[in-house]
């Protein structure tokens, strides 16, 4: 699929600059939504004729050129159904089906059915979609998953890579690379055999995150994803290839660029990389731990994305395996002890018994507690001992009256205290599993369950996040309100509720 085939919110120039800084709508999500009902440029050259009368209005010449983004369905609302009953519905409610497109948007369509968070995000979402899997597993829709997994591979054959979503605004990132644990997850249903099946996408999923490796010296430390660590192994971190403010987020991140004292474009990139980690915004990417101005996510290499990169060069291994490929059966194999080496090496910290986010320019563990935490155990990289030490903290500091908290500062950003995740709620869950570790398990998964269905008899939905420090108070923090639908709450919960 050739960009010039793509549609960009930002190629409407001085209309799109003129929508999102005069804040049309609330949510500035909302217009890179919206679709051009003719040409375009068409459109622009209207706009430029006309934005200088009298009694232009600006709300109104874009009712009358763009088709808007659905509004929520009604049906996120339980209508008094029992919870489970509403989760089932709930698939039918959130699936998207292949749709021929008539006009340009930034809308990329996909070949298959595929499941949408809920709410504002109306598209699919890279790592999302793994946890809401995880709930059409136990609901039996298997077609669906193999549908989602088809359309990831689809998009990684034409783009490259998997985009943070099916939106043109998002082609210059990833996500957390999940797509591993999903060509595993439908392995288990459908069997080991359709492995290889998704082998050219596995690899040039792969190909994206290393890419540049080789250009790694001690005068070149860094290219897009791969840094050079003090030791000589490789590692990665986030990344965006655009160093220019996000267009649904343009109104909020450009004060935020021209209030911080910084060049603009260096603020932007490292905005944009931390939305590629999924956890946007929080305290692990914040050079002082607080403050949104102080973003650096491009100098922090995270533990949570080099273990999942590890899976990823373990199921390629399993791949070669099968296929008695002897010599990629090496490289990989080579590639994987020195990515486990570097895990316990730069991550581990044997004074505090856990692991931390290591600074690149700094040459340090950065000291920030998250749950990311919980990767190295949830992949089984540790030792027992080491999982007994996480445990430890993870009861003592994180573990709250509503389940896990995500880190232990309250910065006012969304993943930040006082807000549990979903997502993080299974890894850990499942993390300390491997370990034996099943009482602290249990509390997790106990404390999590009432959470959800507290909130949910109180207000007929499942939510984006949670407040897990005072399950009497709704959550918040972030740039816009909390979400209900809602794709991977729904996943984890049914996941949870269905493991022992």
């Amino acid at each position: 699929m050739a960009e010039e085939q793509f549609f960009y919110i930002e190629s409407l120039n001085g209309l799109y600059e003129a929508v999102q800084s005069q804040k049309i709508f609330p949510d500035a999500k909302h217009f890179v939504d919206c679709t051009p009902r003719t040409d375009p440029q068409a459109i622009v050259s209207e706009f430029e004729k006309l934005q200088h009368e009298p009694d232009f209005d600006l709300k109104l010449f874009i009712n009358t050129h763009f088709i808007f983004p659905p509004e929520a369905p009604s049906g996120y609302l339980s209508a008094n159904k029992p919870l489970l009953q509403h989760i089932e519905d709930l698939w039918t409610v959130l699936k998207r089906t292949p749709t021929i497109q008539s006009h340009n948007g930034t809308l990329i369509p996909l070949p298959e059915a595929y499941i949408v968070p809920g709410g504002r995000f109306r598209e699919v979402f890279y790592w999302d979609s793994y946890f809401t899997m995880l709930g059409l597993q136990v609901s039996r829709h298997i077609d669906l998953i193999k549908s989602m997994t088809d359309n990831f591979a689809y998009l990684v054959k034409r783009i490259g890579h998997i985009p943070n979503g099916n939106r043109t605004y998002f082609l210059s990132r990833s996500q957390p690379p999940f797509f591993s644990l999903m060509v595993e997850l439908l392995a288990e249903e459908k069997g080991e055999e359709m492995l290889p099946h998704y082998l050219p996408a596995l690899e040039t999923e792969y190909s994206f995150w290393m890419e540049g490796a080789s250009l790694l010296s001690k005068s070149q430390t860094t290219h897009r994803h791969v840094v050079l660590m003090p030791d000589g192994s490789i590692l990665n971190r986030y990344w965006d290839d655009k160093d220019t403010v996000r267009p649904e987020a343009y109104y909020e991140e450009t004060k935020l660029a021209n209030r911080s004292g910084r060049p603009v474009h260096d603020v932007y990139r490292n905005l944009r990389a931390a939305c590629e980690s999924g956890w946007d915004y929080c305290s692990r990417w914040l050079a002082d731990g607080q403050q949104w101005e102080t973003i650096e996510t491009i100098h922090i290499v995270p533990v949570d994305l080099n273990c999942l990169l590890l899976h990823l060069e373990e199921l390629l291994l399993k791949i070669y395996t099968m296929q008695h490929d002897a010599d990629r059966i090496t490289a990989m194999q080579t590639a994987i002890n020195k990515r486990f080496a570097a895990i316990q090496e730069y991550f581990w910290n044997k004074t505090y018994g856990f692991y931390f986010d290591y600074h690149l320019t700094q040459q340090r563990q950065t000291g920030i507690y998250s749950l990311a935490a919980v990767y190295p155990l949830f992949f089984k990289v540790v030792s027992a001992e080491q999982a007994q030490q996480v445990a430890k903290i993870i009861e003592e500091k994180f573990l709250c009256e509503g389940g896990l908290v995500t880190t232990l500062y309250n910065t006012g950003q969304q993943w930040d205290a006082p807000n549990g995740w979903a997502p993080l709620q299974w890894l850990a869950y499942k993390g300390l599993q491997h370990y034996g570790l099943v009482e602290l398990a249990a509390k997790i998964k106990d404390r999590w369950l009432k959470t959800c269905e507290k909130v949910y008899n109180e207000t007929g939905k499942m939510m984006e996040k949670y407040n897990v420090m005072d399950v009497e108070v709704k959550a918040g923090g972030g740039k816009y309100p909390n979400q209900d639908g809602f794709g991977w709450t729904n996943g984890v919960y049914l996941k949870l509720l269905s493991s022992k």
